[in-house]
């Protein structure tokens, strides 16, 4: 599995700028946003396994009523079939351990007190987000760290979710997304967020990129 390898990725190209436009779309919830959004992440020649990946891991930031219509959407402007199986064979066993080392590679050195603070909220929690979260959906091959990271980041700036933004900016450079690539995923993100939801997207990377630079 790939995914936990860091992956460098300090500028924004056209098909990572259609994903995360479709990313925003997916939160929003707007069909003829995604039909459009998706027929311009054609044009760009980005490669459709992101966004069947996109579209799994939306189901962890948007549920799955507004990740089953980007689903439908996405069949229908891109005219491909859904695959006849999943192509990730791994279970239960796999997910833990995998999952413990996708969300190692996010969280870095707060992953220890992630895990302890997400254990006093609930036990199912923790062993969901491990298990379920970083080892079924987000340790999945065929998007790298980074660009799931961006997503994610998108999608939650989009929610105005401001804590769990937090978390995934640094989870975003800490497994390889430039400051300048983050700028822009924002700037992707405040086309869909309510201008209040955007204002404090900004704030809370400004408060990131403050702590970084003096660590």
């Amino acid at each position: 599995m790939s995914n936990p390898t860091t992956r460098i990725l300090d500028s924004m190209d056209p098909p990572t700028g259609a994903l995360l436009g479709v990313a925003g779309a997916i939160a929003v919830g707007n069909e003829p946003l995604l039909e459009e959004r998706a027929r311009m992440l054609l044009a760009t020649g980005a490669a459709p396994v992101w966004v069947e990946e996109l579209l799994l891991q939306s189901v962890l930031m948007v549920g799955y009523p507004r990740a089953l219509v980007a689903a439908g959407v996405w069949r229908r402007v891109s005219g491909l079939s859904a695959p006849s199986r999943d192509a990730d064979s791994t279970g239960p066993e796999e997910w833990l351990s995998r999952g413990e080392e996708t969300c190692q590679a996010i969280y870095g050195f707060n992953y220890d007190r992630l895990r302890a603070n997400v254990r006093q909220l609930h036990p199912a929690l923790d062993t969901w987000m491990v298990t379920e979260g970083y080892g079924r959906v987000m340790a999945r091959d065929g998007l790298d760290l980074a660009r799931r990271e961006l997503c994610t980041v998108v999608q939650l700036a989009v929610l105005g979710s401001p804590r769990q933004l937090h978390s995934h900016l640094r989870g975003a450079l800490q497994v390889g997304a430039g400051s300048g690539v983050i700028d822009r995923a924002l700037e992707i993100a405040g086309r869909d967020a309510s201008p209040a939801a955007a204002t404090e997207a900004a704030a809370v990377w400004q408060q990131v990129r403050k702590m970084r630079e003096t660590t």
